[in-house]
């Protein structure tokens, strides 16, 4: 999240909860720099399908801190009805499935490297002009 640009530095930007007796909360980040807002996470090593009970649950912990942003992130991926679900409640909340994360890791430099660069070369006009 720090490296998508949300809340600034990583020292100040947020903190991790995800504890037992975390009520469904792993973690807070300031959506700004200012910290005008915060961003309430849930992450979960999933192998399979995360339904639409789980998303509920973090749900109601969002309400519990009166929160109107939240991100679910899984390795797994959402099953259909988890997906309408979010997409007509009250607070925003944004699924990110293994897929998707793993596409926002390349796009943002994190836990992957450069293993192969290309070079593509055109010809330069300007070195046949005679003087």
């Amino acid at each position: 999240m720090i490296a998508m640009g949300y809340g600034g530095s990583r020292a100040d930007a947020g903190q991790s909860i995800g504890r037992s007796g975390d009520e469904g909360i792993d973690g807070i980040i300031n959506e700004d720099k200012l910290g005008l807002d915060v961003i309430y996470l849930q992450a979960k090593r999933w192998e399979g399908t995360v339904g639409r009970p789980e998303i509920q649950k973090f749900v109601g912990a969002l309400h519990g801190q009166r929160a109107k942003k939240g991100v679910f992130i899984t390795t797994g991926k959402f099953s259909d009805v988890a997906i309408q679900y979010v997409e007509n409640i009250d607070p925003k909340v944004v699924l990110i499935d293994g897929k998707k994360l793993v596409n926002l890791m390349i796009d943002y430099d994190l836990g992957s490297t450069i293993s192969v660069v290309y070079e593509i070369k055109k010809i330069d006009s300007d070195y046949f002009l005679e003087d």
